[in-house]
């Protein structure tokens, strides 16, 4: 990996150095790039915090997961750099003088569908609510564990990868991070593939074909089995759904994605995938 930062501005780690930085955001000033010198098809990703020292750490890490890191320290600037080039993920502060995140994340997410991460000291109910409302697609709190947020970005990458290609494929029918190849016969969370059998397959692809809304026990039974609908028919939907959830919990135990629909059936949850 090659790490290249502006050679005007300080390196993480030193307290007057980070004052320093805050006093250069203020001007909307640039830290610099880090990346791989040659990985022409790494994720671009766009760094945006007041403080030097979390932007250089945070730039750090996802170069050395193999993505090109461009980070700066003031809101304007970060918005400048949206609007001259590409990038395949943003990362936000919330708290930054002048524009703050959430103002930055309403102007970007009314020109892109980018998905866009807060990382922020601010860990209020509220302040995610806001967030998520506002088109975040993440929120992650400092502290923060360098491993994790490297994870929760590779699986953000990874979902936007599979809408992509869902879209340029009518045979695939994707439900925020679940995408079921119809054609293939395949499934896949977050871009991993679900080991599935015919049956746990027809399952999830009827209930992502129904876009979030409930399906009936009755529907699942007799669309899936091809038989008439009988006393244990329940039984044997209810088995295989949680051999399903199991399956789906191996790659992402923190989401419920399939919920149960009380006195009606099953669904997936609102936006299923779509939070970490």
């Amino acid at each position: 990996m090659e790490t290249q930062v502006d050679k005007d501005m300080p390196k993480g780690g030193d307290a007057a150095s980070a004052g320093s930085a805050r006093d250069a955001a203020r001007a909307g000033s640039v830290m610099g790039v880090a990346g791989s010198a040659g990985a022409v098809d790494a994720p671009r990703v766009l760094v945006c915090d007041d403080e030097a020292a979390i932007a250089e750490l945070v730039a750090s890490l996802l170069a050395d997961a193999g993505m090109c890191v461009q980070a700066c320290l003031g809101a304007r600037r970060a918005l400048e750099l949206f609007e001259e080039q590409p990038f395949d993920l943003v990362i936000l502060d919330v708290m930054m003088p002048g524009m703050d995140g959430f103002e930055l994340c309403c102007r970007m997410r009314a020109a892109s569908e980018v998905p866009i991460m807060f990382l922020t000291a601010r860990d209020e109910e509220a302040d995610q609510v806001v967030g998520f409302t506002l088109g975040a697609d993440d929120y992650v709190t400092k502290p923060f564990k360098p491993r994790e947020l490297v994870a929760r970005v590779k699986a953000r990458l990874r979902r936007a990868r599979c809408d992509q290609a869902a879209l340029a494929s009518p045979d695939v029918v994707v439900a925020g991070g679940i995408e079921v190849d119809l054609r293939a016969h395949k499934a896949a969370l977050y871009g991993e593939a679900l080991p599935l059998t015919p049956k746990e397959f027809a399952i999830l692809a009827l209930l992502a074909r129904r876009a979030g809304a409930p399906v009936a026990t009755r529907d699942i039974f007799e669309e899936v089995w091809g038989e008439r609908y009988d006393a244990s028919a329940a039984n044997t939907v209810m088995v295989h759904i949680r051999h399903l959830r199991k399956k789906l919990a191996a790659v992402d135990a923190s989401t419920a994605f399939i919920e149960t629909a009380w006195g009606v059936g099953y669904k997936l949850a609102a936006g299923a995938g779509g939070g970490a």
